[in-house]
């Protein structure tokens, strides 16, 4: 079902935007400076390290708490050994309650000037079978999720990089996860299946979601406009094992059903069929990953391969042109089926710097090249770089400054519809850049130990006018100012942890 948009739904979402203003105008600083003070002194055994809690670095989270972590913010460690925001209810069962918001608006550029907000409340159980069976090593992991609001990229920018990562085009309410992880040979193998999304278990990293737009958000959109590898928050049939040779380096492989009904606001996460299907996309990962308890700079190092063996729209087909290319404007015979697609990519993290004590710090660099290797793909590769500082004042640990750029270079493929819709409407040439570039530079603040806000600036030079084929002029390159809002509802109400908690 959609979640809709009542009087009650807006008024309940205004009154928690206002939560962070409230927080900090009734909680006084000397307050904060007693909780970072309390937090210095958990870093020197916690670390502030941004890690998963499954402790196995970015190759993927295996369950709620860290596709939380992963997808949703990136929380330092705290003072406890659950995730940040998880409520230990006793007998096994661990449960999650999270609300975020991201917020949008183009001062300059793009179509039209505007802003616009979406939101996500994500709620999570998982039930760790070893403590209520007494089956050691397996787990089950539920969660759901919530969606609603509208994208600048759509109302008012025209590209596809969007500037709001949680914005996806199927809000409404739906179960995200559903499987059952078990882990053997003293957990040298990690083995999780069910209903899950391939982007909760590869391709995410703990530093990504600092960021709000969705090219370093969630996963590098490459592998979203190449293929049809499965995103959060839809989920299908699918599996994914982790295997390491040596506690550092690791084997990680998976399938998982591609089933185009699942990315509708129709799909509530609960038609468990199989008609429909058009294949099965397969991520392959070999990586080099370290953890605080082993390496005074953990760093992870990964190769890998996603092998789409599914069908999908040929990208020179539609309204405007035929596979091969012919224009032919009022077309309406449907898109062509192709079948088969593959992209390859290279990534890792690395911590440069760290200090710990009284005034912990740490330094920490992100980077990935994706391309495109086989099928009929929009984009010919992705490049992308950032930095996350955490702790850059003594009063405020928690905090981050964080700036990330991302190339997106499109093929001839990806605009001949643009080329083709301005041809029919007698428009030759001024076709937009085939590279867009889009950055961001912001502000972390751990408000409260429950409350995490990011005020950011986004540049996008080049916007694509893929959304806006038919435009006859390039989109003005858009400055965009935005804010994500981060709230633990468990944290909030005293009965979890978070950065900074006493």
């Amino acid at each position: 079902m959609r979640y809709n948009k009542s009087n009650i739904s807006i008024a309940t979402r205004t009154v928690v935007s206002l939560l962070p203003a409230a927080l900090a105008l009734t909680t006084p600083l000397s307050s904060h400076a007693q909780q970072s003070q309390a937090a210095g002194a958990a870093a020197q055994t916690n670390t502030i390290n941004k890690e998963q809690s499954n402790g196995t670095g970015f190759p993927g989270a295996t369950n709620a708490q860290g596709i939380t972590n992963t997808t949703v913010q990136s929380n330092p460690s705290t003072a406890t050994s659950l995730p940040a925001g998880t409520y230990d209810a006793g007998g096994g069962f661990t449960f999650q309650l999270n609300y975020v918001s991201e917020s949008a608006g183009n001062v300059s550029g793009g179509i039209s000037k505007g802003a616009d907000y979406a939101d996500q409340i994500l709620y999570a159980v998982d039930i760790d079978l070893g403590r209520t069976l007494g089956l050691t090593g397996g787990t089950i992991h539920l969660l759901g999720t919530t969606r609603d609001g509208r994208s600048l990229a759509v109302d008012h920018i025209g590209n596809s990089l969007a500037s709001q990562e949680i914005y996806d085009g199927s809000e409404n309410s739906r179960i995200t996860l559903a499987s059952y992880e078990q882990k053997l040979f003293n957990d040298r193998l990690d083995v999780e299946v069910g209903r899950l999304p391939g982007q909760g278990a590869f391709l995410v990293s703990p530093l990504y979601c600092d960021f709000q737009n969705v090219a370093t958000c969630g996963s590098p959109e490459i592998v979203f406009n190449d293929s049809n590898f499965t995103f959060f928050p839809p989920s299908t049939w699918g599996g994914h094992a982790k295997f390491f040779f040596t506690p550092k380096v690791f084997l990680h492989a998976g399938a998982f059903e591609v089933q185009p009904s699942t990315q509708t606001t129709a799909d509530g996460g609960l038609n468990f069929g199989l008609d429909g299907a058009t294949g099965v996309v397969i991520p392959v990962e070999l990586g080099y990953t370290t953890t605080a308890a082993n390496d005074p700079l953990p760093r992870n190092y990964a190769i890998g391969a996603i092998i789409d063996q599914s069908s999908y729209n040929d990208p020179v087909s539609g309204p405007f042109v035929n596979v091969r290319g012919t224009v032919a404007p009022g077309n309406i015979a449907g898109p062509v089926r192709d079948f088969g697609r593959s992209i390859v990519y290279g990534r890792f993290d690395q911590a440069l710097f760290k200090r710990r004590g009284a005034f912990p710090q740490e330094l920490q660099i992100f980077g990935a090249v994706l391309g495109g290797t086989g099928g009929r793909q929009i984009q010919t590769y992705q490049i992308e770089a950032g930095v996350v500082f955490t702790g850059p004042f003594k009063s405020r640990p928690f905090d981050t400054v964080d700036f990330d750029v991302s190339n997106q270079h499109y093929s001839s493929l990806g605009f001949a519809n643009i080329i083709a819709a301005r041809a029919a409407e007698g428009v030759v040439g001024n076709l937009p850049s085939r590279d867009e570039t889009l950055i961001e530079l912001n502000y972390g603040v751990q408000l409260t130990p429950a409350i995490h806000i990011t005020p950011n600036l986004q540049y996008i030079f080049n916007p694509d006018n893929l959304r806006e084929p038919t435009l006859t002029r390039p989109i003005k390159d858009a400055f965009v100012i935005g804010g994500k809002l981060t709230i633990d509802v468990f944290t909030l109400l005293g009965l979890a942890k978070g950065p900074g908690s006493r």
